[in-house]
C-alpha cells in the first residue's frame, strides 16, 4: 500500500511539473511576441500596441493610435514575427522527431539532405530567373519546397533495403546526398556570380520580406504534418528502447518510419520556403525542452514548439537591432548560438561513448 501511495505521488508530481512548464513556456511565447512587436528601429510602446490590438475588436471603443504605426505593427512586424514563430515551431518538432527515430542525440530536420534540397531548389530558380506565383507563393519558396521534397525522397530510396530502411544507412546517405546537392549549388553560384548576393542572403535564413500570404500558403502543411507527427508520439518513446523492442511492444517499424520521415520532411520543406535555410533550431531546442519536460514525445513535442517559437521570435528582434538600421539574416544568430552547442553536444557525446 505504501509502495502504490509513492509511485501515485511522484506520479502527480511529474504531472504537475510538466505543466507548470508547458503553462511557462505558453506564457514566455506571449511576452515574447510582445516584446518583438516592440523591437525594432523604429520603437513603438506597449501601450500604443495594446490599443492596436484593442481597436481590431468590434465591442472595443477605438482607441487614438497612428496609422503609421498600425500599419507598422499589422502589416510588417506581426506577420513576420508570427512567420518566424511558425518556422521555429515546424524545425523543432523535425528536431525531435528526427532525434527519436534515428535515436542520435546530434540528428536534425537537415540530416537527411533536407536543407540541401531546398537550398539547390531556391539557387536553381535564382540563377534561372525563373519568376511565377502560385497560390500567392513566388517561384523561389515553389522550387525550394520541392527541392526538399525531392531530396528526402531520394534519401530514402537509396536507404531502403527491401522492404525495410536501416537508420544507419538513412544518416550515411543523407550526408552524401547533402555533400553532392551543396556542390551543385557552388557551381550554380560560381556561374552566375551576379546572382550571389541574392541566394546568399537566402542560403542564410531572413524574414525580412515576410507577409501574410507566406503564412497562409504553408501553414496547413506544417500544423498537419505536426498533428500527424504527434499522433505516433507513443511510438516515438517505444523507438527509444530499441527497435527490436519497440516491435515485440507492437510497432509498425517500417511503416511508422515512414510517415514520420514524410511528416518531418513537409514540415521542414514548409518552413524552408518561407524563410531560407535557418540552421540549428531542430538541434538546439529539442535538447533544452527535454530537460524541462523529460522524453516523454506527448508532451516534449509541444513544448518543443512554444520553446522553438520563443526562440526564433527572439532570434529575429536581435537580428533586426544589433545593426540597426541595417539587418543581419537571423540564420547567422542561430549558427553563432548552435555552432558551440553542438560542439558541445558532440564532447558530451565522445565522453558518454568512452565509458
Amino acid at each position: 500500500m505504501k509502495l502504490k501511495t509513492k509511485n501515485t505521488t511522484e506520479s502527480l508530481e511529474h504531472t504537475r511539473h510538466w505543466k507548470f512548464w508547458l503553462i511557462t513556456l505558453t506564457l514566455a511565447l506571449f511576452v515574447a511576441i510582445f516584446l518583438s512587436l516592440n523591437l525594432g528601429y523604429s520603437s513603438i510602446s506597449l501601450e500604443s500596441i495594446f490599443k492596436i490590438f484593442l481597436n481590431k475588436i468590434p465591442i472595443v471603443p477605438n482607441f487614438n493610435v497612428s496609422e503609421l504605426e498600425s500599419t507598422l505593427i499589422l502589416s510588417i512586424r506581426l506577420p513576420r514575427l508570427l512567420c518566424a514563430a511558425l518556422v521555429g515551431a515546424a524545425l523543432s518538432v523535425a528536431g525531435v522527431t528526427y532525434q527519436g527515430l534515428f535515436r542520435n542525440p546530434l540528428a536534425d530536420p537537415y540530416t537527411i539532405g533536407a536543407s540541401a534540397g531546398a537550398a539547390l531548389g531556391a539557387t536553381t530558380a535564382i540563377v534561372l530567373g525563373i519568376s511565377f506565383t502560385f497560390l500567392g507563393l513566388t517561384s523561389l519558396p515553389i522550387f525550394a519546397f520541392i527541392g526538399c521534397i525531392l531530396a528526402v525522397f531520394l534519401v530514402y530510396s537509396i536507404s531502403r533495403v527491401g522492404t525495410k530502411v536501416p537508420v544507419q544507412t538513412l544518416l550515411l546517405s543523407g550526408i552524401a546526398v547533402s555533400i553532392f546537392l551543396s556542390a551543385i549549388v557552388n557551381y550554380l553560384q560560381t556561374i552566375a556570380p551576379d546572382k550571389l548576393h541574392q541566394s546568399q542572403f537566402w542560403l542564410m535564413g531572413s524574414f525580412s520580406y515576410t507577409e501574410w500570404t507566406d503564412i497562409w500558403s504553408v501553414v496547413v502543411f506544417i500544423f498537419g504534418g505536426v498533428i500527424a507527427i504527434y499522433l505516433y508520439s507513443r511510438d516515438l518513446n517505444l523507438l527509444a528502447l530499441g527497435e527490436t523492442e519497440a516491435k515485440h511492444l507492437g510497432v509498425e517499424l517500417e511503416k511508422v518510419k515512414k510517415i514520420l520521415l514524410i511528416s518531418s520532411a513537409f514540415i521542414t520543406a514548409a518552413a524552408v520556403a518561407i524563410s531560407g535555410l535557418i540552421a540549428f533550431i531542430g538541434l538546439i531546442i529539442p535538447h533544452l525542452t527535454r530537460l524541462l519536460v523529460g522524453p516523454d514525445h506527448r508532451v516534449l513535442i509541444p513544448a518543443s514548439m512554444l520553446m522553438g517559437a520563443t526562440f526564433l521570435m527572439l532570434c529575429d528582434s536581435a537580428a533586426r537591432i544589433i545593426v540597426a538600421p541595417a539587418e543581419l539574416p537571423v540564420g547567422i544568430i542561430t549558427a553563432m548560438c548552435g555552432g558551440p552547442f553542438f560542439l558541445y553536444l558532440m564532447r558530451r557525446k565522445k565522453k558518454a561513448d568512452v565509458s
